[in-house]
């Protein structure tokens, strides 16, 4: 089968859960005999291999910064991309018998649309979020949130084959008004399917992602230091990087945290798996998330996670309290650290009961079962 996936990030040249799971899925496609086009924003030196086995890889447009200052997207790169894979469906999309497409940053998802009444391929969209009119404002101001909002609506209104992989986008996607089915892809974890070996835990918080105003990360230095008066000897290492990243500096140093805090930046996946299977746990203080795939390879290691509460974070979603880690009612320091603190008091229970939620639920989560249903989907 001939395959177009279109998304403007790739991994590794940009990290994040959406970069990785159609890194995967071009992977896993093309290695099961399938004909894989990648278009996408260019993210590598001119002239460079983006090194996708086996998987035509196209920039449909230039490279560009994606993010402004604060961690906003910017809105120019979303509408060249859009015309981007406009012109290269309208040339080429007689080449493809499906078009899978994530749903941000929407153009490229209309271009596609607006290319199948002249090609006719099977349109295919991931909704990884669906923004409530209210967010889009905060976002983006009262002018640019009500239009972000209103293409999306339209996005959501185009007749397509719809995957999601938490039921609060699902629910918001329904009632933004598509009408067709759903499919429910419940993980995109890539990773072994049994258990790690547990490790007795340190007295480490880590977190690993972006440092964007939507992750919160700016709030682990308070809840640190809140949770040290009782637990002196807890350390952060604060991984990834982003327009956060300075905040984060400055108030580990302000709390007097320099010798408890590790900032490094993006790191090894080897290091990120070392410092999980030796965390207390994962802090991850999101105000919005998807999905939260970090949660579910935290749990891989048997290492809980705290989320926190909130209408936008699907992450929730993977946390069953008390069994797998614990749900924050807030980002407080208080709050932050009091679920931290629930951890480390459970001590090793807490661990192998998390052992025990990943191997019940690891192929229920697993990249290999949304696959085949993806794989499903482009056969009907």
């Amino acid at each position: 089968m001939r395959v177009c996936l279109i998304y403007d990030c790739l991994f590794p040249h940009t990290v994040g859960g959406a970069e990785r799971w159609y890194r995967s899925l071009a992977e896993r496609l093309a290695a099961q005999g399938h004909d894989v086009t990648y278009l996408t924003l260019r993210q590598w030196e001119r002239g460079a291999d983006p090194s996708v086995a086996k998987v035509d890889v196209k920039a449909v447009g230039p490279a560009m910064q994606l993010y402004s200052g604060p961690g906003r997207r910017r809105v120019l790169p979303p509408i060249l991309f859009g015309a981007g894979v406009f012109w290269h469906l309208l040339r080429h999309g007689s080449r493809y018998d499906v078009v899978h497409t994530c749903s941000f940053p929407y153009f490229s998802l209309l271009a596609a649309a607006f290319v199948r009444v002249v090609w006719r391929y099977r349109l295919v969209v991931d909704w990884f979020e669906v923004w409530t009119r209210g967010y889009w404002r905060e976002y983006l101001g009262r002018v640019g949130g009500d239009t972000g909002w209103l293409v999306q609506r339209l996005c959501a209104r185009v007749p397509q084959r719809a995957f999601c992989f938490s039921r609060l986008h699902a629910k918001r996607l329904r009632n933004e008004g598509l009408r067709g089915d759903i499919t429910m892809l419940a993980g995109a974890y890539d990773g072994p399917l049994e258990p790690l070996p547990v490790q007795k835990a340190e007295p480490l918080v880590i977190f690993a992602g972006r440092h964007i105003p939507e992750k919160r990360v700016t709030a682990i230095p308070p809840a640190l230091a809140c949770a040290r008066r009782r637990l002196p000897r807890l350390r952060a290492a604060i991984l990834g990087d982003g327009p956060e990243r300075s905040e984060v500096v400055r108030l580990t140093s302000e709390l007097n945290l320099d010798g408890a805090v590790e900032i490094p930046g993006f790191v090894a996946t080897e290091t990120v798996d070392d410092l999980m299977g030796r965390a207390l746990c994962m802090l991850l203080p999101s105000r919005r998330e998807g999905y939260g795939l970090v949660v579910i390879e935290a749990a891989a290691h048997g290492t809980p996670s705290v989320v926190v509460a909130g209408q936008d974070n699907a992450a929730v979603e993977l946390v069953a309290d008390g069994v797998n880690g614990f749900i924050a009612q807030s980002p407080s320091p208080e709050d932050l650290s009091a679920a931290v603190l629930r951890v480390n008091d459970a001590g090793d229970s807490l661990r192998r009961s998390t052992a025990q939620w990943f191997a019940a639920n690891a192929r229920r989560l697993s990249l290999e079962g949304s696959l085949e249903e993806v794989a499903r989907s482009y056969a009907s």
